[in-house]
């Protein structure tokens, strides 16, 4: 009897295939390729720490920021396939595979749907300073003012940058972008008065409204926020059908063994339905996201045709 459970047990250990079995055997890099300090970077070390708690080796993350997330997203593109370099992008990604014409990867070549993992809405927000105190309000400033007014983002084919200019084509108003280097620089230009409106993730700004640092005009889910509730929706407050997210995944090299990313996909989704995680991320207004590789290939598709024609629609370019 012990003989057969002994050689069932082999058998069992045997049909796990061994990149599995020894993944991860030392630390793995999570690159961000967006700034510190943004939902990319923040939910990353979380998710790097949950990570390195189960599977008992370090997930370490690095910010490679730079060219609207192609430097980082590249050195993920090249490195090796073995699942110890994953990149955690966003819609960014699904953007730019349209808006930049010249990238030196094809993220749907390049790299292998992992999993997602959160989105949340955005809220459009001016500094205290600007006279606008409703949505409405700034749409009639932005016109009167044609080219006067300026709006802050991370960079190019961010999702700030996206719904910046959505808003515009939508609302009809002409609103200089200036990119910055990251979320926190655009973020401080609002702060400061030195540009006058952004779009950002609500889970990034929501301390600087409850703060005072600046004025929320709108969100732009297709419902209120959770966290948010007396912000109406931009779609209540004068820009009928307007709606913009965020949201964040995991992906790898192309090549990484397929039992490598589904064991990366089912811890993340372990970590992603603890009841602590999710509590934490609606008090942030942070949505999960949980997909098989599969499911989150389609989904990506999707995305890119979305923003493809939103993109030419528009007539969207990157400055």
């Amino acid at each position: 009897m012990l003989r057969r459970h002994l050689l069932a047990g082999s058998l069992a250990l045997a049909a796990v295939p061994a990149a599995a079995q020894n993944w991860p055997n030392r630390p793995v890099r999570i690159i961000v390729p967006f700034g510190p300090g943004g939902p990319a970077d923040v939910y990353a070390r979380q998710l790097g720490q949950e990570l390195n708690d189960v599977l008992k080796q370090q997930f370490v993350i690095e910010n490679k920021p730079g060219a609207g997330a192609v430097v980082g997203t590249d050195i993920v593109a090249k490195a090796a396939p073995d699942g110890y370099t994953i990149l955690m992008m966003s819609n960014t990604h699904t953007t730019n595979e349209t808006l930049l014409a010249t990238r030196p990867y094809s993220l749907m070549k390049d790299l292998a749907p992992v999993a997602p993992v959160n989105s949340s809405d955005l809220v459009i927000v001016v500094n205290p300073e600007v006279k606008a105190k409703t949505l409405q309000e700034f749409i009639a400033l932005a016109k009167a003012e044609r080219g006067k007014l300026n709006y802050a983002s991370s960079g190019p084919g961010t999702p700030y940058h996206m719904a910046g200019e959505l808003f515009k084509a939508m609302s009809g108003t002409d609103i200089v972008h200036v990119p910055h280097k990251n979320s926190a620089d655009a973020r401080n230009a609002v702060i400061g008065g030195h540009v006058q409106m952004m779009i950002d993730a609500v889970t990034a700004m929501k301390g600087h409204i409850d703060a005072g640092q600046v004025r929320a005009l709108a969100t732009t889910g297709d419902k209120r926020s959770t966290v948010l509730v007396d912000v109406p929706t931009a779609s209540e407050a004068g820009v009928p059908g307007y709606e913009a997210t965020i949201w964040l995944g995991i992906m790898a090299p192309a090549g990484t063994p397929k039992d490598v990313i589904e064991r990366l996909n089912e811890e993340i989704a372990k970590v992603i339905a603890k009841p602590a995680i999710r509590e934490a991320w609606a008090k942030q207004g942070a949505v999960p996201m949980t997909m098989a590789p599969a499911q989150f290939e389609t989904y990506l598709k999707g995305d890119i045709d979305k923003w493809a024609k939103v993109i030419r629609q528009a007539g969207i370019q990157t400055q």
